[in-house]
Parts: C-alpha cells; structure tokens; sequence
C-alpha cells in the first residue's frame, strides 16, 4: 500500500527482521499509539513550564528520575540521539583537549570528539578473529597520552557493545582505570542499555549515553539519552546565561514531540525485558553453533554475549560466483523465505540481530541460512 509516492513499511509486520539498528528499537503496541497521538510538532508543549525536562504534563520530569534510578545515576536529560548525548559531554568537559577511546568506537564517537576539538587516542583491539578490547589498554593509553601532552586526558570513553562486533566490554574494570588515574569515564551503552541491566554507579562511569531508537523500544524519530553522576550535573547541564532554565548542550529542549512520547510509553516494557538477557545470549549462541556447521565463522569474542553478530560466509560468497543474481542471491532467497534485514549483496560478511526473536523464530533462521548453504 502506498501513499503518494511513498510506500507503507510492514516489515516488523510481515517478515522476521534481523538488522542490528532495529531489533532493539522495535516500538511496542503503547509507544506506536502513543505516536499517532503526539506526532504534531511541538505536541509536548501544551503545558510548558519553560523547559522540556522540568515538564510535568506529561509528566517528563517523573519519567527522567525514574530512568536516573534505572540506569543507576544521578540526573538525566532526553537528547535528540545517543550522538548528540556523547557530545554534549565532550563539548562540556574540554574543547581543545584529548579523549582516549577504544579502538572499536563508532563513528559518531570520532566525529563528535572531533567536533569538540578534542585529540583522540585510540586503545586497539585485538585484531582478528575476535578484535577484544583489553581494558587495561586504558591505562596504557593514559600513560601515553601523558607522555606525548604532560596531562591525562580529560575524558575517557568506552563503547560498552560495539556495533560492528557485537563485542561485550568489562565496563567496571575500564571504570577501575579511569578512577586510578582520575579521568572522566563517558560509557556509550548504545546497544547495551535498554537491553540490559546497567548500573552506572557499579560501572563507575560518570557519564552514560543512550540510544533510545536503537536500544529502548523508541520510535516516532530520533531519541537519546544522557545520564550523569552526582558532581557534575552543574557542568554537563549548564544553563545558558539568559535562558536559567535551558541547558546549553543540548540547546535548551532537545526532543520535542513523538519519540520522547514512544520512550515513555515503551519504559515499563524495557525495565521487564532487560531481566530477561540470560536468554537473549542463549539465542545469539544457538544460532552461531548452528551456522558454524557449515562453511561459516562467527566474527567477535566467542562465545558471544551479545545479540549482534557478525559472520565471515565464504559458502556464500562461493555460491555467489556463479548464481545469476550474484551477490544479491541471498537476499532475495531469504527474503523469500520471509527473513530481511541483510543488506542486498552482501555474501561475504555482515552482521544480524537476534534480539526479540522467539526460539521458534531464531530455529527457523538457521534452517533457512543452512539450507542456502547446502548444509
């Protein structure tokens, strides 16, 4: 069904969807409801008390300490995205500075650093197969940075999963080095949190960026959030000199309609489906176990702690040689077979979620990829 020129989305409708930016965002029947309501611009303005996070009609104020205390920190603020949250630390905490960072960070990550104007340094991974990022590498890293600037850097941050591995970071042992060497520690938990428990406090980070869209059942647009510790409230979330109640990072109100509406909605869901990761791990481990039967290697620490998993598929790439529609096969015999989230072409490498999926979804996954590999 189209409207206009524009085509109806059905895919979490029709189709099992195993792409790693959507299995953790997917709305709930609320969050969806909630978004037709609030999808007028400025909807969450009719009762404006003069800024977004002190609003309480709706009432977002309630909701952010309700998340402080889930996410095990101080103050919360909703951000236009996981990135803009990252930011608004960087640009507060130093411009001009450095920042050590782990060697598997997203891109968002290096951009806004280098928007901040902040050196970046870089704790490798471990190469291939499993590109593991040791969190004694902080303190390395530290050290070296000393040694070339005669100062530790002023921020540290570690992307607890990356999204290109999947790769599951011990976060207090890294929160165990940022405080011997007494550096800020900024935790991007952009596919963790929402998905997983996570205590900040425990962790020992002073900072924690959020994907709502990604990680937290949101939809109806772009939504992040950035938590911080007690103690630095006063620098992250500083006012702007005229405007007393406008937090400058994130330029006075940041989400302003929709998707913050889908957050709250979807909040009660996520505080019950975290308790419930033990299993979502066993799902990510059957599949692997049940791929590897064939010509197919898991990329990333194994075995896996996470949903996103990338594969190395030279039975695919083989069978790619010589079918007629070359690379583009396995998309269409998968979407055949009412799997989509790959993306088309791709034979060799790429990366699926499992995260959401049923055990009777997640068995009939890897039925259909062994059965396109011959297997």
């Amino acid at each position: 069904m189209n409207i206009g020129k524009l085509e109806l989305r059905d895919r979490e409708e029709s189709f099992i969807n195993l792409n790693p930016l959507q299995t953790g965002g997917r709305t709930t029947a609320d969050a969806r409801k909630i978004i037709i309501s609030y999808i007028d611009g400025y909807s969450i303005c009719d009762w404006c008390k003069g800024a977004l996070h002190i609003t309480t009609e709706p009432d977002i104020a309630g909701f952010l300490g309700e998340v402080s205390d889930f996410l095990g920190m101080d103050y919360v603020l909703p951000t236009n995205g996981c990135r803009e949250a990252k930011y608004g630390v960087m640009h507060s905490i130093s411009t001009g500075g450095s920042i050590l960072c782990d060697g598997n960070m997203h891109y968002s990550s290096e951009v806004a650093a280098e928007r901040a104007g902040l050196k970046i340094y870089k704790v490798p991974n471990s190469g291939e197969p499993e590109f593991k990022i040791n969190p004694e590498g902080y303190a390395e890293g530290f050290e070296l940075i000393k040694k070339e600037t005669g100062k530790y850097p002023e921020l540290a941050l570690l992307t607890h999963v990356d999204g290109e591995y999947g790769n599951l970071v011990d976060a207090k042992e890294v929160g165990k080095v940022c405080n011997d060497y007494s550096v800020p520690f900024l935790l991007n938990t952009a596919y963790s949190s929402g998905r997983m428990e996570i205590d900040g406090k425990k962790i020992g980070a002073d900072f924690i960026a959020c994907s709502g869209h990604k990680s937290w059942a949101a939809g109806g647009g772009n939504i992040g959030i950035l938590a911080v510790k007690e103690g630095w409230q006063d620098k992250v979330f500083k006012p702007g000199t005229n405007w007393k109640s406008k937090p400058l990072e994130i330029l006075g109100c940041s989400t302003r309609g929709a998707s913050l509406m889908a957050l709250m909605a979807s909040f009660p869901h996520v505080k019950e489906r975290v308790k419930n990761w033990d299993e979502e791990v066993k799902k990510a481990r059957y599949l692997v176990n049940e791929l590897e039967k064939i010509d197919i290697k898991q990329l990333g620490e194994k075995p896996k702690n996470h949903d996103l998993i990338k594969l190395d598929t030279p039975v695919y790439d083989n069978i790619a040689k010589t079918h007629k529609k070359k690379g583009y096969f396995l998309y269409y015999e998968l979407k055949d077979r009412g799997i989509i989230g790959m993306k088309p072409g791709r034979t060799r490498k790429f990366k699926i979620s499992t995260y959401g999926l049923s055990w009777e979804q997640v068995g009939y996954v890897a039925e259909s990829f062994l059965e396109i590999g011959g297997g």
